[in-house]
């Protein structure tokens, strides 16, 4: 199982992109091969950049159609609409590209015959990764603990059936639990137990919740079978790998100290400073007419100024100014003080309520990045009013602060808007991950990701 971006990405999911652009590739071959002989696709030039060409497009369309996520296409039927929805917004695109280029169009017929191999194919791979998903061979889990990281995991490894992993039980160390249903499985044994468990269901690997387990592991003889050949993990570590975000509930500040990450070096630093202007300015010069039109409708939609600005906590816990397109009424807090946007919010005027949705009201930060308080990718700045209150309720609230703030962020990329406690609970497992991890490959991955968000206008409130 490889990891990119500290993720663990199974066999599974790793052969489900290039097995499928070498049978795109492959199916418009065959379609060549027999429109125009057997030979003419080795002697005739130019039919593999094409059959190159199908395959990116359509590959674009799935990753837009969101078929590269198995969470989405687990139901079959779901499966079959996003495909055809995907492989028919492929062919508009390739019939654009062929308006615009005509030495990109296949010979006559070729390119009919070649979308019933792509879609005869693509389907026939799909069907056969979704059965593989389900009967391939699996690594066994079994979790030491029954509190809630611990649940969630299993939630989590239950849903995804790609990732190849099942859990075989959980341990508690109270014997009167035994037996009891958790979520499927239930408890199968105590702390004691866990050596008989490991041999009677050929557990692969033990993860452990240590604030549930601590001081009751019978350290010997898992020592033992350490060096044996079994493998014990941390809960927080597999739950980051698996879920993509850390879990803050029963972590203690001794796992930030000794774990692995955490770093930032001077030379990513400057990486990111590099990346944040060259996007900025790009963002600017690019985005300066739609800017232009968007403050002379704002100034029609709504009584008051197009820009405003606002304080927010940066970097070390620092106030800075950040500048918005106004999406509210200039009397938005007047009765109520500072309070979270909500889904159908009055006080946000229709105009203001489609910025919000396309994200046009975040344009004017690309200011703000180019003078260096945001990032173009970091956690999201939050008020001061709200910083105070969350840093009291949510442990390890402040350890966001210890980056720039940015436009986006992998908590917006890999979570819905919300405005609460507990979506900002989530919110923050989704940043520590991010500050973990902090690399230019992350923030590059997450710029592509927030342009398919944006697109798709998801997430918006």
């Amino acid at each position: 199982m490889a990891r990119v971006l500290n993720q663990r990405i199974p066999w599974r999911t790793a052969a489900l992109i290039p097995g499928e652009s070498a049978l795109i590739v492959a199916a418009v071959g065959a379609s060549v091969s027999i429109r125009l002989g057997s030979d003419a696709w080795l002697t005739q030039s130019g039919h593999l950049g094409r059959a190159l060409l199908v395959a990116v497009v359509c590959q674009l369309c799935f990753y837009y159609g969101d078929l590269y996520d198995q969470r989405v296409v687990s139901d079959r039927r779901e499966l079959f609409i996003r495909l055809l929805q995907s492989l028919g917004a492929a062919a508009l695109l390739l019939g654009a590209a062929y308006l615009a280029m005509p030495s990109l169009v296949m010979a006559r017929g070729v390119f009919m015959l070649a979308a019933v191999f792509v879609i005869t194919v693509v389907t026939g791979w799909r069907l056969a990764f979704d059965w593989v998903s389900h009967v391939g061979p699996r690594e066994r889990l079994l979790l030491v603990g029954t509190g809630p990281a611990a649940v969630i995991l299993a939630r989590e490894l239950y849903q995804r059936k790609e990732l190849g992993v099942q859990i075989v039980g959980f341990v508690d160390p109270d014997p009167a639990r035994v037996g009891m249903p958790v979520i499927n499985p239930g408890v199968i044994g105590t702390i004691d137990d866990i050596p008989a468990i490991i041999h009677s269901h050929n557990v692969d690997r033990v993860v452990v919740s240590l604030a549930d387990a601590r001081g009751k592991l019978p350290m010997d003889r898992l020592l033992d079978m350490k060096l044996n050949g079994v493998t014990f993990d941390h809960l927080a570590s597999v739950y980051e790998e698996y879920t993509g975000k850390i879990a803050v509930e029963n972590l203690r500040p001794s796992w930030f100290i000794f774990s692995a990450g955490f770093r930032q070096t001077r030379i990513i630093a400057a990486a990111k400073r590099v990346l944040d202007i060259i996007a900025s300015v790009a963002g600017l010069l690019l985005a300066a007419p739609i800017m232009a039109v968007v403050a002379v409708l704002v100034k029609m939609s709504s009584r008051g100024p197009a820009l405003y600005n606002q304080r927010r906590v940066g970097q070390h816990g620092r106030d800075f100014t950040i500048y918005k397109f106004r999406t509210m009424r200039t009397d938005a807090e007047a009765g109520t003080g500072a309070v979270w946007a909500t889904a159908g919010d009055t006080r946000i005027f229709p105009f203001g309520r489609l910025m919000r949705r396309t994200r046009l009201d975040e344009l004017p930060q690309l200011w703000n990045v180019l003078r260096g308080e945001m990032s173009f990718v970091g956690p999201r700045p939050e008020r001061p009013e709200f910083v105070a209150q969350l840093a009291e309720q949510i442990p390890f609230y402040g350890q966001r602060h210890v980056v720039k703030p940015g436009l986006t962020g992998w908590a917006q990329v890999r979570y819905s808007y919300g405005a609460s406690v507990e979506d900002t609970m989530q919110k923050l497992q989704y940043d520590l991950f991010y500050i973990k991890n902090l690399s230019v490959a992350l923030d590059l991955y997450i710029m592509w990701q927030t342009v398919k968000i944006v697109i798709l206008r998801r997430g918006s409130r």
